[in-house]
């Protein structure tokens, strides 16, 4: 004989927070936003660390002072290339 059987559904809901961490250059002067907290590195095109910092504001600026060329910036678990110019 059949039987009707009912599941209860389950639904949990997992509230994120994402900071958008904004990364931009300017010359020798990289700005980073939305990072306080997290630590930032600078390599150079061989994966050198050639800068490292510890992004203590929400709004940071730094002075890089590095030679022409590119360059990779990780500021937590976002990447990105730069150019100076």
């Amino acid at each position: 004989m059949p039987q009707a059987m009912c599941a209860e559904s389950s639904i949990e809901i997992v509230e994120q927070v994402f900071s958008m961490v904004d990364i931009s250059v300017s010359g020798n002067v990289l700005h980073v936003t939305g990072a306080a907290g997290q630590d930032l590195y600078v390599y150079n095109v061989t994966g050198v660390r050639v800068k490292s910092f510890r992004v203590d504001s929400n709004d940071k600026r730094y002075e890089l002072n590095l030679p022409k060329g590119c360059y990779i910036v990780k500021v937590g678990k976002v990447v990105r290339k730069i150019s100076i110019r």
